[in-house]
């Protein structure tokens, strides 16, 4: 071995003994563990008999504010609450994590989830399933400012979800409830929910709520209905036996579909917008209007199917209907009273296309049902629409 590869080999040794070597003698104090204590390890309450002791009226009661989590399946017992929240103040907040567990009620008992106290705040309930309660499946009416998030809400004799104001509801499911799917109160935001096949009605947010890409399908009742000055984006309503969405005064609904609801498809009251949706196949009226509406870019296809409907239909006066497509109706267009607004739609293929009172203002109306135009074939034709008059409606 040469003398360079000597003193290699000397500074690699040297190397490794300042890696690996320690002191020999332990540090001063007490020996303590380096290992993290359950409490650090998962700082949240385990909702179990010792931690969260019911009483007469619920299985587990949650009396002080904190993080809690479920540690397995629960099977409710008659007269009782699965999970009772009982939180007097007004300012802490209880989170509760199902953990993707499922509380099973029995006949006669009460709600799967409850906040019985009045004046409650920031309470939020994620993440597993409520179903068979006599009751409703998570009811947070008394608390304010809520989270309800990923949850599963089936068969329950009263409502699936009641959620009070100032709450999101985001990825729930509410199938089968006897009462309304999702019931929330004012100020609420709804976002990718589906209520299906329940007794009282699918989606039911009162005033100044936001309900975006939600489904009601199957509900008995109407599929979404919102309060005054709310708006309803990206939604469906099917085969809902009232109508698919309501919306009441002051609301937006805009790029929503409703197919073959037993009601009208799209309802709104006065002073709202229906813009961008689609209507067809509904057993009364695609779009019905109150007043002081603005109903643009809609298209309304073969709707009247229980008996007697219109692609759109105004009842009142002051309303501005733009831009629409309506097909295959009893109807097209139907006006009921004077002072509205009618241009740039299209009809074709109604029984009637155009049913307007007197005293409406509207675009002149071309008949173009038999335009006797040629065929086109290369990069330029003359037009066949029959006036230059860019406010005009036409029969196709």
């Amino acid at each position: 071995m040469n003398r360079t590869r000597i003193i290699t080999a000397a500074l690699t040794l040297a190397a490794a003994g300042l890696l690996f070597a320690g002191p020999l003698n332990p540090p001063p104090g007490p020996i303590t563990s380096t290992y993290k204590t359950l409490t650090e390890a998962e700082p949240r309450i385990a909702i179990n008999a010792a931690n969260t002791p019911g009483d007469a009226d619920s299985l587990f009661k949650i009396t002080q504010p904190g993080s809690y989590y479920l540690t397995g399946n629960v099977t409710g017992v008659a007269a009782k609450h699965g999970i009772e929240i009982a939180v007097a103040a007004s300012g802490p907040s209880v989170t509760i994590d199902l953990m993707g567990f499922e509380l099973a009620g029995v006949p006669g008992s009460l709600d799967g989830v409850s906040v019985t106290l009045t004046n409650t705040r920031n309470t939020a309930v994620r993440n597993g399933t409520a179903r068979a309660w006599g009751g409703d499946g998570v009811d947070v009416n008394n608390s304010t400012n809520n989270l309800l998030e990923d949850l599963r809400v089936e068969g329950n004799g009263g409502r699936g979800i009641i959620a009070g104001t100032a709450s999101t509801v985001t990825g729930c499911t509410a199938l089968f409830n006897t009462g309304t799917g999702i019931l929330t109160g004012t100020g609420n935001t709804l976002t990718g929910c589906t209520a299906s096949s329940n007794s009282g009605g699918g989606i039911s947010a009162s005033f100044g709520s936001t309900v975006t890409g939600c489904t009601a399908i199957f509900n008995t009742g109407t599929g979404i209905t919102v309060g005054t000055g709310s708006t309803v984006t990206g939604c469906t309503a099917r085969f809902n036996s009232g109508n698919g969405i309501f919306a009441s005064d002051g609301s937006t609904v805009t790029g929503c579909t409703a197919y073959l609801n037993t009601g009208d498809g799209i309802s709104a009251s006065i002073g709202s917008t229906v813009t961008g949706c689609t209507a067809s196949s509904n057993g009364g009226d695609g779009v019905q209007v109150f007043s002081d509406c603005r109903v643009t870019d809609n298209t309304c296809d073969s709707n009247g199917s229980g008996g007697d409907g219109a692609g759109i239909h105004a009842t009142s006066s002051d309303n501005r209907i733009e831009g629409n497509n309506c097909t295959g109706s009893d109807r097209g267009i139907d006006v009921d009273v004077a002072g509205n607004i009618i241009i740039k739609n299209t009809c074709s293929g109604n029984t009637t296309d155009w049913d307007i009172v007197a005293n409406n203002v509207y675009g002149p109306i071309i008949d173009r049902r038999a335009p006797a135009s040629a065929a086109v074939v290369g990069f330029a034709a003359p037009s066949t629409l029959g006036t230059t008059d860019a406010n005009a409606n036409f029969s196709y």
